[in-house]
C-alpha cells in the first residue's frame, strides 16, 4: 500500500501520533507555467519556504516557455508517474491536461491549483487554489489608472477621442484573461459603458463608433518578446494615445521595450502602468518611464499552494486562498509591505 493511501486509511489516528502526516517522507510535485519570467521563480522561493517549514520535498518543474503546452503536460505525466503525495499546478491549458488530470485522480494523488489555477478541471480533481483574484486587481490598474487620466478622459470629445492601449500576453490563461477583462470591465464601468469603444483582439472586443474614449486591446499571435513588443509599438504610435496597461510581467515588459526606440511613456507623456515586477519593470518604474503597477505576491502564491497540499494530504479539508495585491509606484515600492511582494 502506497504511504499516502496508508495514511487516508489511518485517518486521524495518524495526525495525532506525529503532529503531522509522516512529513519528512512527503513529495509534492510542483508544475508551473515554466521559467520564462522572474516571477515563477519567486513562486518557486515560496514553495521551498513551505517546504522548510513544513519539512517536506518540494519538486518544481515548468516547461521553458508559457506556450509550449505539451511540454508541461509531459511533466505533469512525469510527475503522475512517481506516485507523489500531491501535485500543485498551474495550467497553461487544461483542455490539454484533462487526460492527465484525470489519472491523477484515479490514483488518489490530491491536486492544488496555483497562479491561474485548473479552470474547467473535473469535478474534485483540484482541492482548492492559491491564486490571486485577478478580476480585481485588473479593476485596481484601471481605477489608478484612471485617476491619472482623468482630466484628459473627462475632456474627450468624438471628434477629438483618447486612445488608452491594453497589451496582454495571450487569451488563453485564466489568470491572464481575468486581469486584462478585469481592467477593462473595470475601466469601461468608472467612465461609462456608453463612452467607452472596446477594439483591437475579438476576445474583448465590443465597438461603439463615435465614442470618446477607446480601450484597445492588444495580444500577440505567440508568446514571444518581439512579437509582443511590435503589438506595443503599433499602439504606442498612435497619436491619440494617452495611456497603456500592460496585465503582466511580459506584457509590461514589452511595452518597456517598444518605448525605447520610440520614448513615448513618462509622467507628461503617455502614462504606462503594468503588472507584476522584474528586473526591467522596476528599472523602469525607478526612471518615472512606468508610473506604476499591481503586484501579486508570487512567494505567497508558492508557499500556500504548498501548504494546501500538506494539508490536503493529511485529510483536511481545504479552500481556495486569495493571495492578494497591492497597488504600488516609485514613492512606495521600497516600503516593506510592497517591497516583500517584488522580485527581480
Amino acid at each position: 500500500m502506497k504511504l499516502k493511501k496508508l495514511v487516508l486509511a489511518l485517518g486521524a489516528a495518524t495526525v495525532l501520533f506525529s503532529g503531522s502526516v509522516f512529513a519528512a517522507d512527503m513529495h509534492i510535485n510542483v508544475v508551473a507555467k515554466g521559467f520564462q519570467h522572474q516571477f515563477w521563480k519567486a513562486v518557486e522561493q515560496g514553495t521551498q519556504k513551505a517546504a522548510d517549514e513544513f519539512d517536506v520535498t518540494v519538486d518544481f518543474q515548468g516547461p521553458d516557455n508559457e506556450s509550449n503546452i505539451a511540454q508541461q503536460v509531459e511533466y505533469l505525466n512525469a510527475a503522475i508517474a512517481t506516485g507523489p503525495d500531491a501535485i500543485c499546478l498551474a495550467a497553461l491549458d487544461t483542455r490539454a491536461m484533462l487526460d492527465s488530470i484525470q489519472m491523477a485522480q484515479d490514483e488518489g494523488i490530491p491536486m492544488i491549483g496555483f497562479d491561474s489555477g485548473v479552470p474547467d478541471a473535473p469535478e474534485g480533481a483540484i482541492k482548492a487554489t492559491a491564486s490571486t483574484d485577478n478580476t480585481a486587481a485588473g479593476g485596481l490598474a484601471a481605477s489608478k489608472l484612471h485617476e491619472m487620466i482623468k482630466a484628459k478622459v473627462d475632456a474627450a470629445t468624438k471628434d477629438k477621442p483618447v486612445r488608452i492601449g491594453v497589451i496582454a500576453q495571450e487569451s488563453n490563461s485564466q489568470s491572464i484573461v481575468q486581469r486584462t477583462k478585469g481592467f477593462v470591465d473595470a475601466f469601461v464601468k468608472i467612465v461609462g459603458a456608453d463612452k467607452v469603444s472596446v477594439e483591437g483582439h475579438d476576445s474583448l472586443r465590443a465597438v461603439k463608433k463615435g465614442a470618446p474614449v477607446i480601450l484597445e486591446v492588444g495580444i500577440p499571435a505567440e508568446v514571444k518578446d518581439v512579437d509582443a513588443a511590435a503589438v506595443a509599438s503599433a499602439i504606442l504610435e498612435k497619436g491619440d494615445l494617452i495611456a497603456i496597461y500592460g496585465s503582466n510581467e511580459f506584457a509590461t515588459n514589452a511595452i518597456i521595450t517598444a518605448n525605447e526606440g520610440l520614448d513615448k511613456l513618462g509622467s507628461d507623456k503617455v502614462i504606462a502602468v503594468g503588472f507584476d515586477a522584474g528586473t526591467k519593470v522596476l528599472d523602469a518604474m525607478e526612471a518615472g518611464i512606468l508610473s506604476g503597477a499591481v503586484t501579486q505576491n508570487p512567494v505567497q502564491i508558492g508557499y500556500q499552494a504548498v501548504r494546501l497540499a500538506v494539508e490536503a494530504v493529511n485529510g483536511k479539508k481545504v479552500e481556495d486562498v486569495d493571495t492578494g495585491a497591492l497597488w504600488y509606484n516609485k514613492d512606495n515600492m521600497n516600503d516593506p509591505a510592497i517591497s516583500v511582494c517584488l522580485y527581480r
